[in-house]
């Protein structure tokens, strides 16, 4: 549903329901994870506890209603809460976005959307999707779901009503965009925070609003799962762990529901810093875009031209020289897919199951190719193919100028996000399936394939970009092992884990390439050998990051190597020394691969929607 209709449909509510508030009870469930082994039998009988008590009045779920957000999972869920038989009203969490097939739309499908918004006796209660959508790092709530909360927030007719938020995280720094929503709560009569993710009842403060962490519903080691029933009644609400079919336990938590003076509030709350922009002259912002969705991938460049993406579906090119919207073209499903440019044109997946193809300069269709499923993957293109994997299990290469397929490999484990290799003569990938593959180029015919070796599937090689060199192909993925493969025949050369820190997806190669440039969970950045038989650290930079989950590809351009971190900063560290040129700070979310636009200027872009030109000297 989109936000105008929301908007009015709250005003309409808000206008019957402007009264004294009056005692009620919900249940507060959270953390469903369908896909767990036990998770159906829990949430049936948890739902049928519900249906047996006429006290409550509705029911609110706060997030991680899946295991892998995968839409098998999404569809069973949906039937089981199917069964409820009172209101109910639901927000993803990270699980159900984070490794979503369907590039996080299907929830939306399944569910009519990813944010709601009622009353009920005096209260307004509103709730947001949390990410992380699509890329490894800490929760965000989506750009579109903040501009969402600012309408619902604006067009209350009383703005002294008291409000309830709920999501799926904490609203702390686990949330890179954390103050984004507590400081428009704190505009209003917020009293009360409602959330999941820590599966396990605690209650919290976060920017003076008092805030309840819900248990899981799973069982865990425990016969049965649970939930909490809330009850509002006398200015305070209390809660109570509901064991479904068993008992109700004794009350655990209450919290006064009352208007609180946040304008004199004398607690200094705290906010990301952005000092570091000062202690570097030698970079400085150009310009600056702010789009009103996420932005999900990074960018790419044709003449003047910036080229972005967006979750609303949007492809549109900005002007290089002052930020300027010069095109958009909108396909149906939200975009995690980097463009690619070449010839004139642009090609980009989209998670409405097409791959399309837009002239550059204008953005006028040229063609468009039809998947079965999503298409999140990034498109490589060389000597007018186009290479690009998708979420139905296939990967395949299309004529650039006409759209028509060449070839189609119908053998991929799960699906794909990542951008891929080519390197003699072979196009390489890996997917969430656990399985790294090797093309042949000219035909999709399969070279062969690597697996981990892991049950877990979010071990899988699946989001880095791999880089070769000297004959040898290297990966890393969330199990901390760096790894290098025979490129002709598969074999593993080496695979290690880094002694000097722990390696996740973040990866990239020396223009020389002599070097894989890892980064590491603590924040510092090495550079691998590429010809030696073992893990062999041979470089490594003076830059130390705070904990990084950031996934995004590190880059070299002129001899300086630009790192991306999931709190928004880039860094350029020397090539040669590794010391650190400079470091700037756009957003506090996660920041997409890094484009050079030579003349020493760099795009940069972040989750949060924001797309930023930067100029430095060394």
């Amino acid at each position: 549903m989109n936000i105008q209709r929301y908007v009015a449909l709250v005003a309409v509510m808000l206008v019957c329901s402007l009264c004294q508030a009056q005692s009620f009870q919900f249940a507060f469930v959270s953390d469903t994870h369908i896909g767990n082994p036990t998770a159906q039998e829990d949430l049936e009988r948890t739902i049928s506890d519900i249906n047996a008590n006429p006290n409550l009045a509705f029911v609110v779920v706060t997030g991680d209603i899946t295991e892998f957000g995968s839409d098998e999972e999404l569809q069973l869920a949906r039937q089981i809460f199917n069964t409820l038989n009172k209101p109910w009203y639901i927000v993803p969490g990270n699980h159900d976005s984070n490794w979503s097939e369907s590039g996080s739309n299907s929830f939306g499908v399944v569910f009519g959307a990813e944010t709601f918004a009622f009353t009920h006796k005096g209260y307004l209660f509103a709730g947001t999707g949390s990410g992380p959508n699509m890329r490894m790092g800490p929760g965000q709530i989506p750009r579109e779901n903040i501009v969402w909360l600012d309408s619902v927030l604006t067009h209350m007719p009383d703005p002294n009503m008291p409000v309830v938020f709920l999501n799926h995280y904490p609203q702390d720094s686990s949330l890179n965009n954390w103050y984004d929503v507590t400081d428009r709560l704190k505009t209003r009569n917020t009293q009360l925070i409602l959330h999941g993710h820590g599966h396990n009842n605690r209650a919290y403060h976060y920017d003076g609003i008092p805030a309840v962490m819900g248990r899981s519903n799973l069982r865990a080691k425990n016969p049965v799962g649970g939930y909490n029933i809330v009850t509002f009644a006398d200015g305070k609400a209390s809660f109570e762990i509901r064991k479904p079919g068993m008992e109700t336990q004794p009350k655990w938590m209450e919290v006064p529901l009352v208007k609180h003076d946040f304008a004199n509030d004398p607690v200094k709350h705290h906010r990301p810093s952005f000092a570091v922009n000062k202690l570097y002259p030698n970079v400085k912002l150009v310009w600056e875009f702010q789009d009103d969705s996420d932005v999900g991938a990074g960018t790419a460049s044709f003449k003047n031209l910036v080229i972005a993406t967006n979750t609303s579906g949007e492809v549109y090119a900005l002007d290089q020289k002052n930020g300027k919207r010069k095109w958009a073209y909108r396909t149906n499903g939200k975009i995690y897919s980097t463009p690619a440019v070449a010839n004139g044109y642009v090609v980009v997946g989209s998670s409405d199951n097409n791959i399309y193809c837009l002239s550059a300069a204008t953005g006028k269709l040229v063609w468009k190719f039809a998947a079965n499923r999503p298409v999140l993957g990034s498109p490589l293109i060389d000597k007018g193919i186009v290479y690009i994997g998708a979420s139905d299990s296939h990967f395949r290469a299309l004529n650039l100028k006409s759209g028509k397929l060449i070839w189609d490999f119908e053998q991929v484990n799960n699906f794909v996000v990542t951008k891929p290799l080519l390197y003699q003569g072979k196009v390489y990938f890996g997917s969430w399936g656990n399985e790294f593959y090797a093309l042949d180029a000219q035909t999709g015919q399969l070279s062969w394939k690597w697996s981990n070796g892991s049950s877990n599937r979010m071990f899988s090689p699946a989001a880095c970009y791999p880089v070769a060199a000297n004959g040898r192909v290297f990966i890393v993925a969330p199990d901390r092992f760096m790894t290098a493969l025979d490129a002709n025949t598969g074999e593993v050369v080496w695979r290690e884990q880094l002694k000097e820190g722990r390696v996740r997806e973040s990866m990239g190669i020396s223009n020389d390439g002599k070097l894989v440039f890892v980064k590491t969970m603590d924040g510092q950045v090495y550079g691998v050998s590429t010809s030696a038989n073992a893990l062999q650290v041979d470089w490594k930079s003076t830059l130390q990051l705070p904990y990084e989950l950031a996934p995004s590809a590190i880059i070299e351009h002129n001899g300086i190597v630009w790192v991306p971190s999931h709190a928004g900063m880039v860094s350029a560290a020397d090539r040669q020394s590794g010391e650190v040129l400079w470091k700037y700070k756009s957003s506090n979310s996660l920041m997409n691969p890094v484009m050079s636009l030579g003349k020493n200027r760099v795009v940069v872009s972040t989750m949060d929607g924001k797309i930023a030109c930067l100029e430095y000297t060394k």
